[in-house]
C-alpha cells in the first residue's frame, strides 16, 4: 500500500494538477465535424481545414454541449474506453502516462542490461536499481532477510529512551512512523530553511476511516485489519498472535486519527504554523525526545522547529507514555513493513494489494515492471530523469512552451488590473507576487549529485533503504544553507505540474509537455486549452484561497486590504458552494471546501488562458476570417481541447476514496464547473439561458 512514504515538508505549501440534446439550446449537427453555431460569420469566410491536436471522434454528437460538455467533448471516448483492469481511473493524463512510461521503461531495461556502465555514473546505478527490483527471483530467496537489522532495532528498544532513537531512525528510512519530519523553507522567513514537524502516523489514506461507522468505511477497516493480521503471519506470527497485533495497530492509529486535523483544517497555513523552541518543543512534548531525534538525525544545530498540529502532538506525547512498549513497537514493525511490501516476497506484495483493491476498485495488480519503473523515478528521479530528457525533450518544446507561460503571465497581469472589486493597492501588491514568479520547464538546470548513494544488484531491499537514507541526507543537508530556488520537487519524467507557494514558483515537467496537453504542430486554440489552461492554472494557484496568502518572496504575509479579503471570500465561497452539489456517484458529494484551491485555479486558469488566446488569435489574423479546424471555431476548440484533457472513467470506489482524500473535484466537475460560469463559453456554443450549462447571473462565479 505504501511502498515508499516520501519525506512530507509541512513548510512546503505546493497544489498540483486528475443524454440528448434540449429545447434550450441551440442543437448541434448530427456530424461532428460540422456543428452548428449561434456565432456571428466574419466579414470573409472562414477557411476549412483538418485539425491536428484535438480527437473530434471522440465527440458525441448526441449530447448537448450544453446540457453536458463533458459527455459532449469526450463521450463517444467514453463510451467506447474501457478502464484497463490494472487501473483505477483511465483519461488523458494516464494515456500520456502510459506513453512516458513505454519510453522510459526501454530506457531503464537498456541501463539494466547495461552492466559494463562505469561504477557510480548515474547509467550504473539506475540500472543495478532497476534490475534488483525486477529480480523477483532473488527477492523471494532473501524473504525478509534483508529487513531483519531494522527489525531488531525495534526489538531491542527497551525503555522509552531507546524507543525514541528507534522512532528517529525511522524519521529516516522514511517509513512515515508517528509522525513526518523534515527540513523545508520557512514559511514566514522564506530566506532560510526551518525544521518543520507534522502529523502522520496513519496506514490508511485519511482519518475518517478510523472515525466514520457507515458501511463503506467499516469495510475498508476491516479490509485493513485483515492486511495486517496476513502480513504478520508472513512475518512468522501464528493467527493468534497476528490478530492480537493487528488490533494494537488499529488502536494507536485510531488515536493518531482522533488527534489529526481534517484535510480542510490542514489548508489553513497560518494555523498550521507554529514555531517554538527546541526547548520549549521538548517541554510540551518531553517523551517525543526531540533533542535527541534532531542529533541523530544531523539536525542538533536546529534551535528552533515549525510544529504544524500541536494538540497531535500532545497526543503522540501521552501515547508514547501509556501505550505499552510491545503494543509501540508492534506499531513500528507495521509501518516499517508495509512501507517496503513491493521489495519483499510477492505475497506481501499480494496482501497490500487486495487491501488497494477494497481502496480503489483495482482488478488486478499493475504488472511488476510499471510499478517498479514507479519506484525507480521515485527514489532516484533525477538520475533517471536525465536519461530521460537526453531522449525525449528538445530544447525548441521548452522555448515554445516558455513563450506561452509569458503570454499567459501577461494575460494574468490584464485581468488583474481590470478587476473591478480589487482596490489599486492589493493590485499593486498582487502584480509584483506575479513579476516574481519562477517558470521551470522542462528538466532543472542543475543535477541533484548521487555521488554518495551505493546502489548494488545484491538486493533490492537494500536499495530501497539505502535510497530512502540518502534522501533523508539530502534533506537535512539544505539546513543553515541558503535557500536553493531552482530545486525542483518533481522528477522530468511526471504528467503534472505544479505551484510552490514557499518558493513562488510554477513547475512543468517534461513528461506533461506532450499531446495531449502539448503539441506543437497543433493551432493555438488546442495548446491554449490545454497546456495553456493548465499554465494558467498553476498561476492561478499563486492567487487561490491559501495562496494568496503568501507574498511575492513565499512569505506568510496579509497583503490583503480588510475588504478586499472579505470580496474574494465572497466569490470563493460561491465556488465552494457550486462544486458541494455536484455528486460523482450514489450520494457523495464532493468537498467544496477541500477542493477550493483546485477549483478556483480552473476557474481562473480557464478565464486567462481563453483572453491569452483572444490575444495571440488578434494578432494573426486581425478582425478577417479565422480558420476553422475540423468545422469548429478557434474558441470552441479551446473549450473542447480543455475538456478532452480531462476526459476520464473511473471506478466508483476511487470516486469514493477521491471525494474523500483528493484536493480536485472528479474530471467530469472539472471540466463543467468553470465553463457553467463562462460567458465565453455560453457564447461559443450558442447557449440560452435556460441551458443546464448556464448559471444564472446572479449565482455566476467569477474571481480572477
Amino acid at each position: 500500500m505504501k511502498n515508499r512514504k516520501r519525506i512530507a515538508l509541512a513548510a512546503l505549501s505546493v497544489a498540483g494538477l486528475a443524454v440528448a440534446g434540449c429545447s434550450s439550446s441551440k442543437p448541434v449537427a448530427t456530424t461532428a465535424t460540422a456543428p452548428d453555431t449561434t456565432q456571428a460569420a466574419p466579414a470573409a469566410e472562414a477557411p476549412v481545414v483538418k485539425g491536428v491536436g484535438l480527437d473530434v471522434a471522440n465527440i458525441d454528437p448526441a449530447v448537448s454541449p450544453c446540457d453536458d460538455f463533458f459527455h459532449f467533448a469526450s463521450g463517444t471516448w467514453l463510451k467506447n474506453t474501457a478502464i484497463p483492469a490494472s487501473e483505477v481511473r483511465w483519461g488523458s493524463f494516464q494515456q500520456l502516462a502510459d506513453r512516458n512510461n513505454a519510453v522510459s521503461r526501454q530506457i531503464l531495461e537498456d541501463a539494466a542490461a547495461n552492466t559494463s556502465a562505469p561504477k557510480g555514473s548515474n547509467m550504473q546505478k539506475v540500472g543495478d536499481y532497476y534490475a534488483s527490483a525486477m529480480d523477483s527471483m532473488a527477492i523471494e530467496k532473501a524473504g525478509i532477510t534483508p529487513l531483519k537489522p531494522e527489525l531488531a532495532r525495534i526489538a531491542a528498544a527497551r525503555d522509552l529512551k531507546s524507543l525514541q532513537a528507534v522512532v528517529a531512525r525511522q524519521q529516516m528510512l522514511g517509513t512515515g512512523a508517528f509522525f513526518r519530519a523534515g527540513v523545508g523553507p520557512d514559511r514566514k522567513q522564506s530566506t532560510v530553511y526551518a525544521v518543520n514537524l507534522s502529523q502522520g502516523g496513519l496506514g490508511m489514506p485519511d482519518r475518517d476511516y478510523y472515525l466514520k461507522d457507515d458501511a463503506r468505511s467499516k469495510a475498508v477497516r476491516n479490509a485493513y485489519v485483515a492486511y495486517m493480521s496476513n502480513t504478520f503471519q508472513l512475518m512468522g506470527d501464528s493467527e493468534a498472535t497476528a490478530a492480537k497485533k493487528a488490533a494494537a495497530v488499529l488502536s494507536i492509529e485510531t488515536r493518531l486519527a482522533q488527534a489529526s486535523k481534517s484535510r480542510v483544517e490542514l489548508r489553513d497555513p497560518y494555523a498550521n504554523y507554529n514555531k517554538m523552541t527546541v526547548a520549549e518543543a521538548n517541554k510540551q512534548f518531553p517523551n517525543l525526545g526531540l533533542p535527541t531525534m534532531l542529533a541523530q538525525n544531523k539536525l542538533g544545530a536546529a534551535k528552533e522547529v515549525i510544529i504544524g498540529q500541536p494538540a497531535f502532538f500532545k497526543e503522540v506525547n501521552t501515547l508514547m507514555k501509556q501505550e505499552p512498549l510491545a503494543n509501540l513497537k508492534t506499531y513500528l514493525d507495521w509501518q516499517l513493513v508495509s512501507s517496503v511490501s513491493s521489495a519483499l516476497p510477492k505475497a506481501y506484495g499480494d496482501e497490500a494489494f487486495r487491501f488497494t483493491q477494497v481502496l480503489t476498485g483495482a482488478k488486478q495488480q499493475q504488472p511488476r515492471w510499471k510499478r517498479m519503473l514507479g519506484a525507480t523515478d521515485a527514489a532516484m528521479g533525477q538520475a533517471f530523469g536525465q536519461l530521460y530528457v537526453d531522449k525525449t525533450f528538445t530544447p525548441e518544446t521548452k522555448q515554445k512552451a516558455m513563450e506561452m507561460v509569458t503570454n499567459i503571465k501577461a494575460s494574468m497581469a490584464e485581468h488583474i488590473q481590470q478587476l473591478d472589486w480589487m482596490s489599486d493597492a492589493t493590485k499593486q501588491e498582487a502584480l509584483k507576487k506575479l513579476a516574481a514568479f519562477k517558470v521551470k520547464i522542462g528538466y532543472p538546470d542543475k543535477w541533484k549529485d548521487y555521488s554518495a548513494l551505493n546502489i548494488s544488484r545484491d538486493s533490492y531491499l537494500k536499495n530501497v533503504l539505502a535510497a530512502r537514507q540518502w534522501s533523508y541526507t539530502d534533506n537535512v543537508s539544505k539546513f543553515g544553507k541558503p535557500i536553493d530556488r531552482n530545486e525542483w520537487r518533481f522528477t522530468p519524467p511526471t504528467v503534472n505540474a505544479s505551484y510552490n507557494s514557499s518558493m513562488n514558483d510554477i513547475t512543468f515537467p517534461a513528461g506533461i509537455m506532450q499531446p495531449p496537453f502539448f503539441d506543437p504542430n497543433a493551432d493555438d486554440a488546442v495548446n491554449y486549452g490545454g497546456m495553456g489552461a493548465v499554465i494558467g492554472h498553476e498561476i492561478t494557484h499563486g492567487f487561490d484561497d491559501s495562496g494568496r496568502q503568501s507574498d511575492a518572496e513565499g512569505n506568510l504575509r496579509d497583503w490583503w486590504t480588510k475588504e478586499d479579503a472579505a470580496k474574494f471570500t465572497q466569490r470563493a465561497d460561491m465556488v465552494g458552494e457550486q462544486y458541494s452539489a455536484f455528486s460523482p456517484v450514489d450520494s457523495v458529494y464532493v468537498n467544496g471546501k477541500l477542493t477550493m484551491g483546485e477549483n478556483l485555479a480552473d476557474f481562473g486558469g480557464l478565464s486567462v488562458a481563453y483572453s491569452a488566446l483572444q490575444k495571440e488569435l488578434q494578432q494573426k489574423y486581425g478582425n478577417g476570417p479565422r480558420p476553422k479546424y475540423d468545422g469548429y471555431t478557434p474558441e470552441q476548440r479551446f473549450f473542447l481541447a480543455w475538456a478532452q484533457i480531462w476526459r476520464t472513467n473511473a471506478r466508483p470506489e476511487y470516486l469514493r476514496q477521491q471525494v474523500l482524500t483528493d484536493p480536485h473535484s472528479p474530471a467530469q466537475f472539472r471540466t463543467n464547473g468553470p465553463l457553467m460560469n463562462m460567458p465565453e463559453f455560453y457564447e461559443a456554443f450558442g447557449c440560452k439561458e435556460d441551458a443546464k450549462m448556464v448559471r444564472a447571473q446572479n449565482v455566476r462565479a467569477r474571481v480572477w
